[in-house]
């Protein structure tokens, strides 16, 4: 086992006293190929370029001697250290850090950052990465390739965005470039980069706020709360048990069909999900709109007849569909969310929706729902509803 790991973060600026110290005494440094021609590395050191993490980790085990691993940025921070300290390598490892990858860009971007969302963009949870700037206003985006700032812009199709891209931080090779969304995938990027998504409906803190990415301002308490013209199947009592059937979290895309005023889909998007309402009426989307910004979040309303206009929008993690029958749930359906609910007003329409969704492999659950409304100064009876609240779920691989 090495007697000693050091990890050495890099960012383009001279090396520290303490760092230059530990690659001095190291008998195999670990790098990538820039971080491999410093000339701080001893001649006579082994010499290993990082491509798997886990596989370096494992040789560096089995090293008899000093070891030192090189990273960009702050190694701690999405970095290298979280992977060296797995317990089955059984390493000890002591951190010099440098300025974060995500720090500098936004230092060259001259902004602020304790209101920014912050995101590792892979090919496996590009899609989540993308979510989380449809639904924020301010995100930086540490990318990877396949999974740079061209394939964001693809997969934002639709939803306008300002990019910061910063290619090569520290290098002499470094570069950033300011430009919308539907510019990028028209240019091929350089790793490493980091960008820095800003835009939307929603609000950028303007003063100091307490919690790192949220904006200074604190939203109003509550979800699901009473509205003065709620219908039969948009009571708040409804809503809150879609919702909670649902469960939108950072990452998600929800569709929200047969939007209405957008109250669904505004809470949706104070939980951190993106959202994508759509309605037939253009009345409903302006109002859904407006909405949003009310509360300042951010979301997409699409004006639209489902199931047609569902075609050109992108995959789903959940769906609420507040009306359509039997063909919108199948067109959803289809698109294999994780999860669906709908409600019905009669129990023949909801037998005819739990068919559809477990003719194509979801599990449903029906539950028939009734809220009474009470005056408190007298207590009478006020608004009553009845529906049944249909919730299906895809069933997880064993």
């Amino acid at each position: 086992m090495a007697d000693r790991v050091t990890v050495i973060g890099w960012d383009g600026s001279p090396l520290t006293a303490a760092a230059r110290s530990a690659l001095s005494a190291a008998t195999l440094v670990a790098g990538a190929a820039h971080h491999l021609a410093l000339p701080e590395i001893p001649p006579a050191a082994e010499r290993i370029r990082l491509g798997s993490i886990g596989l370096a980790a494992r040789r560096i085990a089995g090293h008899r001697g000093t070891a030192v691993v090189l990273a960009d940025g702050d190694p701690g921070f999405f970095g290298v250290v979280r992977t060296l300290r797995a317990p089955e390598h059984g390493l000890e490892v002591e951190v010099v850090p440098a300025v974060s990858s995500v720090a500098a860009a936004f230092a060259r971007a001259g902004m602020p950052w304790d209101d920014a969302q912050v995101v590792v963009a892979q090919r496996r949870t590009l899609r989540r990465a993308v979510n989380v700037c449809r639904a924020n206003a301010k995100v930086a985006v540490l990318t990877s390739p396949g999974a740079g700032p061209a394939e964001l812009a693809l997969l934002l199709d639709g939803v306008h965005r300002t990019f910061v891209i910063c290619e090569e931080l520290g290098t002499d090779n470094e570069q950033v470039t300011v430009l919308t969304s539907d510019k990028a995938a028209d240019h091929n990027w350089r790793d490493p980069n980091v960008v820095i998504v800003i835009g939307g409906a929603g609000q950028v803190a303007t003063e100091a706020g307490w919690l790192l990415g949220h904006p200074a301002a604190d939203a109003p308490r509550g979800w699901a709360r009473p509205e003065p013209d709620a219908t039969e199947g948009g009571s708040a009592q409804l809503r809150a048990a879609q919702l909670a059937r649902l469960g939108p979290r950072p990452g998600d895309l929800l569709w929200d069909i047969g939007s209405g005023s957008g109250a669904l889909a505004v809470d949706a998007a104070a939980f951190g999900a993106a959202v994508i309402a759509v309605d037939a009426d253009g009345d409903a989307c302006e109002r859904t709109t407006a909405a949003a910004r009310k509360r300042g979040v951010q979301l997409q309303a699409v004006h639209g007849t489902a199931p047609h206009v569902l075609e050109s929008l992108p995959e789903p993690d959940v769906v609420r569909i507040g009306g359509g029958g039997a063909p919108v749930v199948e067109a959803c359906a289809d698109r294999r969310p994780e999860r669906i609910v709908t409600h019905a007003s009669t129990r023949d329409e909801a037998e005819a929706i739990g068919r559809a969704l477990n003719g194509r492999g979801y599990d449903v659950e029906c539950a028939l729902l009734q809220s009474l409304g009470l005056d408190t100064a007298t207590w009478a009876e006020q608004d009553r509803s009845v529906v049944f609240l249909l919730a299906a779920a895809r069933p997880v691989p064993r």
